[in-house]
């Protein structure tokens, strides 16, 4: 069977055979397998199927069609359906993996506390597939753990609202005022709890830790990772200096 490698994504290693995508394998994976079949048992029909493991030993899950956004981010994905539609599915996979049976399982990433949910931990665009502008899947659930639901909030706004320093050249650059006004619509499309200052908090201490895990990766031989750890401690002294400023 011909495979393709597949980009999107920032864990690697992962190619399309058939309908199916395969990918290194690790002690995660059969919980992974465990949960994605959780989440489709309870009508999130948006994550891939999960088939175990292949006759080489890799990670083996259904293909999702549609098309998964690697690199530059057209403009249509700053529109706030995109970012409603985000947060919704968000919502959704939460709320589906809050009865997860955590009974042995090995995850890649450590859990945080308070384990409220299931969190991928990379819910971000270069993770979603579309179909047009309509998001029809969420992908590479290989770092999820558990976590507090504003973890993976406070992530997606930092991809999505953005939360970024305007050096960033990764993002667009807006303003505050819409910036505040599109992560008010992000908490309030993903439903009750998650608050605008809370979620700014929680956003620089998730970037810190990201850096702190991407540092770790670079030094285990992903040098061209260097240059995101700094990028990551800027974009969270950003937010901590934003969060202080007068609504």
């Amino acid at each position: 069977m011909t495979e393709e490698i597949l980009s999107g994504g920032n864990m690697g290693g992962a190619v399309r055979a058939g309908d199916t995508v395969r990918r290194p394998a690790g002690p995660w994976t059969p919980t992974i397998q465990r949960l994605l079949a959780h989440l489709r048992a309870h009508g999130i029909d948006f994550v891939p199927e999960p088939f175990g493991v292949d006759d080489t030993g890799r990670d083996n899950v259904s293909y999702l069609p549609g098309t998964v956004l690697d690199g530059e981010l057209p403009s249509w994905v700053w529109h706030d359906d995109v970012l409603v539609a985000a947060a919704g599915r968000l919502a959704r996979l939460h709320a589906a993996s809050a009865g997860f049976d955590t009974t042995g399982a090995v995850w890649r990433i450590p859990a945080h506390e308070p384990a409220e949910v299931i969190c991928h931990n990379d819910f971000a665009p270069y993770n979603m597939v579309f179909t047009g502008h309509d998001l029809t899947g969420v992908i590479d659930w290989d770092t999820a753990s558990p976590g507090p639901r504003i973890w993976d909030l406070a992530y997606l706004a930092y991809r999505l609202v953005p939360l970024t320093d305007p050096a960033n050249t990764e993002t667009i650059d807006t303003g505050l005022p819409e910036r505040s006004r599109r992560l008010r619509l992000l908490c309030h499309a993903y439903g009750p709890g998650p608050r605008p200052h809370d979620v700014l908090t929680v956003a620089a201490e998730r970037l810190h830790d990201l850096a702190a895990f991407t540092a770790a990766r670079a030094a285990d031989g992903h040098e061209h990772l260097h240059a995101h750890v700094a990028l990551y401690h800027r974009d969270a002294a950003w937010i901590t200096a934003a969060s202080r400023r007068p609504a």
